[in-house]
């Protein structure tokens, strides 16, 4: 089967960073502040920071691959404030966030206050709410993948993968990557 000309490549290496990220997360549970991951080459990892791969049982790393280092928490912050406000160093190939949200469903939007604070409370009272976890990850070459797992099927079969699963998550992690 080929594939549709229009459809985004999956990086490999990316995509295993992601699910390692979404991995880590579920073994933590539910109800967990944002966080964010510098992604950065294992080779480099290996190279410029050996104490720091022996501590994550790094020994050698597979061409391209990448390896997750978890940040300072976001905690104080809204995510989304907090990736509008930083840039990365040249090193960091890529940055991943993980940041759970309630999500409705389309037919939710007709009676969605104007309010922030009152679209909070809708959306957290709302009887068709599901809550997700998303990882969501992006590279300085363009490369990005999601993972999103649902709290009412917490099983790592239903998780849903993909390239472009939350493009205005995807397109802040992209900005922190500009130079």
């Amino acid at each position: 089967m080929t594939e549709h000309p229009d459809t985004p490549q999956v990086d490999p290496h990316v995509r295993a960073a992601a699910r390692e990220i979404e991995a880590h997360a579920a073994g933590s549970g539910w109800d967990q502040s944002a966080k964010l991951f510098a992604l950065v080459p294992t080779s480099d990892l290996l190279a410029r920071e050996p104490g720091l791969a022996a501590a994550l049982g790094i020994t050698e790393a597979e061409a391209g691959s990448l390896t997750p280092v978890e940040q300072d928490t976001v905690a104080d912050h809204p995510l989304e404030e907090t990736l509008e406000q930083i840039m990365w160093p040249a090193e960091v190939f890529g940055c991943a966030a993980v940041v759970e949200r309630l999500v409705l469903p389309p037919s939710a939007d007709d009676a969605m206050p104007e309010d922030d604070r009152a679209v909070q409370e809708y959306a957290e009272t709302h009887p068709d709410r599901q809550e997700v976890r998303i990882v969501a990850a992006a590279t300085r070459d363009g490369a990005t993948y999601c993972t999103l797992r649902m709290r009412a099927h917490d099983d790592d079969l239903s998780v849903l993968e993909g390239v472009d699963l939350v493009p205005g998550l995807l397109e802040l992690l992209q900005g922190t990557l500009s130079q």
